[in-house]
């Protein structure tokens, strides 16, 4: 079943085209990774998804309902959660208080001692139990990505759209982050969409991969069809996997 479907989305900048008839599905359950040179399109077409931007022709579906246009906080509780290539914690706040702002905001009525549970099993998986009360400005940035994750986690999401969660990690991070990533689809039934500029962890997490080059669409198949494409090699992987 579709759970995201995107129709023909046009977005500009003035006379900058950022987004030229994007149309794409995500299948509910399915890690899809969305990879292209810098300038591709990638970000902007996640801040069109979660309704940071609105795009000036085109549609965007999720669960069947048309969500075109509609403000961020209406996106976030339809089920649909989001992290920044630059993290952006409340810095003053800790690390435990970042987690329980996005907890509240998610609106569901709750016992104290639930939230506390909750947060205390959301912190424990990834890692950041041990530094809840520390502010989260003093993070280093796997943590800070990882609280990313965990502030997402909290409002219990249906569609998670990772934006380049691997940047500057070390190879035992990266290994440490996409293992969390395949239990958020494996455990928590967690639909995902990730940016990502590491391609060999990319292509060993996704079931499908999409390209997007100069705002269009370029490819979109299994990792192992992608990397095949010589139009793919050609304009993006270069000597990568050729």
């Amino acid at each position: 079943m579709k759970l995201l479907e995107i129709d023909n989305v046009t977005k500009r900048f003035g006379g900058l085209v950022a987004l030229r008839k994007v149309s794409l599905y995500v299948e509910r359950g399915e890690i899809v990774g969305l990879i292209g040179p810098n300038g591709a399109g990638k970000t902007t077409l996640f801040n069109v998804i979660a309704g940071t931007y609105k795009p000036e022709e085109g549609s965007i579906r999720f669960e069947g309902r048309d969500v075109t246009g509609w403000p961020p906080h209406k996106i976030c509780k339809m089920g649909i959660a989001r992290t920044f290539q630059t993290p952006k914690p409340f810095p003053n706040m800790t690390v435990y208080e970042n987690v329980l702002a996005a907890c509240l905001f998610s609106g569901a009525q709750k016992k104290v001692a639930d939230v506390e549970q909750e947060i205390t099993s959301i912190l424990k998986r990834l890692g950041l139990e041990a530094k809840r009360n520390m502010p989260a400005s003093k993070l280093t940035i796997y943590e800070q990505r990882m609280l990313e994750v965990a502030r997402s986690l909290a409002i219990k999401p249906k569609l998670l759209l990772l934006d380049e969660v691997l940047a500057g990690l070390n190879p035992t991070e990266t290994s440490q982050a996409l293992n969390i990533v395949r239990e958020l689809r494996s455990k928590d039934g967690i639909t995902i969409v990730m940016i990502e500029h590491n391609m060999r962890a990319v292509m060993d997490v996704s079931d499908r991969v999409i390209v997007l080059h100069h705002g269009e669409k370029l490819a979109e198949g299994k990792p192992q069809e992608v990397t095949n494409d010589p139009e793919v090699i050609k304009v993006y992987l270069g000597g990568i996997y050729a």
